[in-house]
């Protein structure tokens, strides 16, 4: 009875956060209320076996037979656009449909076999082209609509642009698994459950960024699952409703509307599906965490420590650097990845803020660039991470004044000098840029980009189409967010041995076509210290929580809270650190994920999650500061019930317990804390 009235309610709030500002308080309150009435964030999950989280047979027959129905087809696709008035799916004889040959695993991307379709249009010059791809060992596929006009004259209207417009088949009464984003809050990527309505649930970015949702999606019904990933870094929109058969999805691009002119192109967001036939979403997600891993990652990607060396230190001087790198112990740096260098390394005015636009070092501190820092870095077995903001410059800073001399390089703002924005869209201005760059990051060694974009870009993309683009909606930001991949994938094609952080504000560009060409080392500005040095309050709960939320979508991700005890240390254990501590514990990060119990922010519930697979893992146990029960029971997840696992306190390990994985997953073992607050890292390894 409640739930129409929910569904009605939902809807109208959706109504409401379309209109509201983007990147706003406001939206972002409209956007997760939505939820809070139907979903819930604090639930369980069943026990699973080693044997079950693995992907079968069946499921990869069942991603085959979907994708070649759905994907791979003249009379079926799972995309939709309109050319004038006429929409794909309900015109499919206006169209001549050519399925290419399917590639060799790893041809195109890695771990998978691409196909190209392309589509003719019998009436018009318009030719699209879907890249579709299928990961058969995680049961995934994934696709991406190109669509070009290859004619001489402007094309007819393309409108209602879709990515995705199909049914997921997950049977009845489905539920949907979603993480909130990174809008600097304590509760950033605190997943959510609820019911999927018969209206369309409606979520979408904030602003052209990651901060009301992440793009990634847990659908479980009655007849199996499936992990939705949208890949745009952009104003991405996905509507979920159930029907008969599963839940009907819709994936688009939030706005486009134009014709093309001759030789334009545009493009789809990515879809990702991986198929999981289970009533556990735990096995859906650690399908789609190992997709991540080993397909959708760059080749090489891994775990990375990080340290600072003081460039940014007011007053630090190049001589200095050296010495704070001499200073470092061998045993660290042979431990050591990067060296982080953030902000303010260039010359600045009054702030590191208002001078982005000035990529050269300050030529007071370092008269020959950050060259000689990163060969000494090299030399002791390290690397050189550097921060750029490169999409945004200041009034009167070197890349602004070269932009500025150039029709549609610049989108000013006209209410913030700050705030200006490289028109990556424009062809001219990205050829410029890309080489810009590239000779920077050769100048100054680095080996590692942490690409930091602190705006919304959004309000910047429609000031753009109203002045360049003759009334055509979102074809700013299409050639944009397109072009800015293009952009990641020359630095890493041009640059010997480059990998990319992508930092975005903290967290904001969390996505699956980010995450083929990066990895989150700062995954939300909550972690930041104020002006004064201190951290927040309640920073080492909400760390926990981020972990616990994050870890069921990014394997590899980072962070750090600046307090330094026991109990802080393990709280910052994340699959890539800022310390060099628990080296030892954070590999089990990127095996599967199993959260144990879940404590949110509340200081007086114990919060636990396990990292590992069938034969070793760890559990880290956290007893929170008014925690009063001094016993915590830990019942583990995934193992073989058949072999028998040795298990262990880390602080204890000449102690030790043998159970059997049954014994472990169902009535567990007591552990006896009696500090508070007190984090505990138990280990276990099978026989």
């Amino acid at each position: 009875m409640f739930k129409p009235i929910i569904a009605l309610i939902q809807a109208l709030l959706f109504v409401v956060s379309a209109f509201a500002v983007p990147d706003s308080n406001f939206k972002l309150w409209v956007d997760r209320a939505a939820y809070e009435m139907s979903g819930t964030a604090d639930f369980s999950f069943d026990t699973i076996t080693d044997e079950e989280i693995k992907v079968t047979q069946a499921e990869k027959d069942k991603c085959r037979a979907w994708y070649e129905e759905n994907i791979l087809t003249e009379t079926n696709p799972a995309y939709n656009f309109r050319v004038g008035i006429h929409q794909l799916q309900n015109n499919t004889d206006d169209w001549n449909f050519e399925i290419g040959e399917e590639s060799e695993v790893g041809a195109v991307y890695r771990g998978g076999k691409t196909t190209y379709v392309t589509l003719t249009h019998e009436k018009s010059d318009i030719v699209a082209t879907v890249e579709a791809t299928i990961y058969e060992s995680t049961a995934s596929c994934d696709w991406t609509v190109y669509i070009k006009n290859e004619g001489d004259e402007n094309s007819p209207t393309v409108s209602d642009f879709y990515a995705a417009d199909c049914v997921l088949p997950t049977g009845r009464k489905a539920e949907a698994y979603f993480s909130k984003g990174s809008f600097t809050e304590a509760d950033d990527f605190e997943l959510i459950k609820t019911y999927i309505t018969l209206l369309p649930m409606k979520f979408t970015a904030n602003g052209g960024r990651t901060e009301s949702f992440m793009p990634y999606f847990n659908l479980l019904g009655k007849d199996g699952g499936a992990v939705l990933a949208v890949g745009w870094s952009g104003q991405w929109y996905t509507s979920l409703s159930q029907k008969l058969d599963g839940v009907k999805i819709k994936v688009k691009q939030e706005n486009l509307k134009g014709y093309l002119e001759p030789g334009e192109s545009l493009r789809s967001p990515l879809v990702n599906v991986t198929f999981y036939e289970t009533d556990n979403a735990l096995k859906g997600f650690n399908s789609f965490r190992t997709l991540m891993k080993d397909c959708i990652h760059p080749e090489g990607t891994k775990q990375v420590t990080t340290t600072g060396v003081g460039v940014e230190v007011p007053g630090v001087k190049e001589e200095q650097v050296f010495q704070n790198i001499a200073n470092i112990p061998e045993d660290w740096a042979n431990s050591l990845d990067y060296a982080w260098v953030d902000a303010g390394w260039y010359p600045i005015r009054n702030h590191w803020g208002d001078s982005v636009g000035n990529w050269y070092a300050d030529p007071e501190r370092f008269p020959d660039g950050l060259g000689e820092i990163s060969k000494r870095l090299n030399e002791r077995g390290m690397g050189l991470l550097l921060w750029y903001e490169l999409e945004r410059c200041c009034k009167d800073t070197e890349i602004y004044n070269a932009c500025i001399q150039h029709d549609e390089w610049l989108m000013v703002n006209p209410d913030n000098d700050e705030a200006n924005v490289v028109n990556f869209a424009n062809e001219e201005c990205l050829q410029f840029i890309t080489d810009y760059m590239i000779e920077s990051l050769r100048y100054n060694g680095v080996n590692c980009l942490r690409f930091d974009s602190n705006f919304t870009p959004l309000p910047r993309w429609q000031q753009a189409d109203k002045e360049w683009e003759d009334g055509r909606t979102g074809f700013t930001e299409n050639h944009y967010v397109t072009n800015l991949y293009r952009f990641f994938d020359t630095l890493l094609e041009e640059v010997d041995g480059l990998r990319i952080d992508n930092c975005a504000s903290g967290g904001k560009r969390n996505d699956i076509e980010m995450a083929r060409r990066a990895i989150p080392l700062w995954r939300t500005d909550y972690n930041c210290m104020d002006l004064e040095g201190n951290s927040k309050e309640d920073i080492l709960q909400a760390t926990q929580a981020q972990t616990y939320g994050i870890s069921f979508w990014v394997p590899y991700n980072g962070t750090c809270a600046y307090i330094y005890n026991e109990y802080a240390d393990r709280t910052n254990i994340i699959s890539c650190s800022q310390q060099l501590s628990y080296y030892d514990v954070r590999p089990y990060m990127i095996d599967n994920y199993y959260p144990l119990t879940y404590g949110g922010l509340d200081t007086s519930k114990y919060h636990a999650m396990q990292y590992g697979d069938g034969d070793e893992g760890t559990a880290l146990i956290y007893k929170r500061e008014n925690v009063e029960e001094n016993t915590y029971l830990l019942r583990l997840n995934g193992l073989d019930p058949d072999k028998t696992y040795v298990l262990y306190d880390y602080d204890h390990p000449e102690t030790t317990y043998e159970m059997t994985g049954e014994e472990l997953m169902t009535s567990g073992k007591e552990i006896t804390i009696n500090d508070t607050p007190k984090a505990v890292i138990m280990l276990y390894k099978a026989k």
